[in-house]
């Protein structure tokens, strides 16, 4: 049976679809069978790897209003075993859509329940905020990881998203477990970054992923090609980074 991974965080810009995208790339690289969920009405993730987002006629906004069954909604992707149910800007009206029905946070999970025996991971890309598609990937996932980015502001929020975690596996996910914390834009060079390392290992030890996600301009301009960066520069850093993260992720699931 699957393992079903939210990537979240309620702040923008910290490598949340990126580290999705690479995440199922390397995974898939690695031969393991992997379904990517785009749960973020900007639908990077599905340009990411190669989708037409305007032509997407049936993906995770019919799947949250149970319209469609999940697997009508699994599309291929140009990333090697990976599948992919794309977004589409319509997802922006799901939150108001789904306020008044009965077990809202559940949606997710009832849909794509039927297809965890189809793969080896699911990977829930979630959109920057706390709303109800966040709450919904939560409650739908086995775990979550975290993306924090070696900048200033790094650990601003996180306490809000702990709290919204310790929510979750109170009320509509017992099981639900931090994967880890992953470190994201890393720069040697700058004295912060190395700071914010030290801080975030500090506080959160053995949660925090060994592998740390280095600043890369071939990683910036991958998805502009519409390729993970295993298909765009396989020899690049950031292709050994995610690389890593899919091994550590494969290694701690092994156990």
């Amino acid at each position: 049976m699957g393992k079903i991974i939210a990537i979240a965080n309620q702040k923008g810009g910290v490598g949340k679809t990126t580290t999705s995208v690479n995440l199922a790339a390397s995974l898939g690289v690695l031969e393991k069978k992997v379904l990517l969920i785009d749960a973020d009405p900007q639908a990077n993730a599905s340009s990411g790897l190669g989708l037409d987002v305007d032509a997407v006629e049936i993906g995770s906004y019919q799947v949250l209003e149970h319209t469609v069954e999940a697997k009508e909604a699994v599309r291929a992707s140009n990333a090697p075993n990976v599948d992919i149910i794309p977004a589409h800007i319509d997802l922006v009206a799901i939150e108001i859509e789904l306020v008044d029905k009965e077990e809202r946070e559940y949606m997710l999970k009832k849909a794509i329940t039927e297809l965890k025996n189809n793969y080896d991971y699911i990977i829930i890309d979630c959109a920057p905020s706390l709303g109800l598609l966040t709450l919904n990937a939560l409650t739908a996932a086995d775990s979550v990881i975290i993306p924090i980015q070696c900048e200033y502001f790094a650990l601003e929020g996180l306490g809000k998203l702990l709290n919204t975690i310790k929510s979750v596996q109170k009320i509509h996910n017992v099981n639900l477990d931090i994967e880890g914390m992953l470190l994201t834009m890393f720069d040697s060079r700058l004295r912060l970054s190395n700071q914010v390392v030290e801080e975030v290992q500090k506080h959160f030890s053995d949660m925090v992923f060994d592998t740390i996600i280095q600043r890369n301009v071939r990683l910036g301009e991958a998805p502009s090609y519409g390729e993970s960066i295993i298909n765009y520069d396989v020899s690049s850093k950031g292709a050994a980074n995610y690389l890593n993260l899919a091994k550590e992720v494969i290694k701690k699931n092994d156990k």
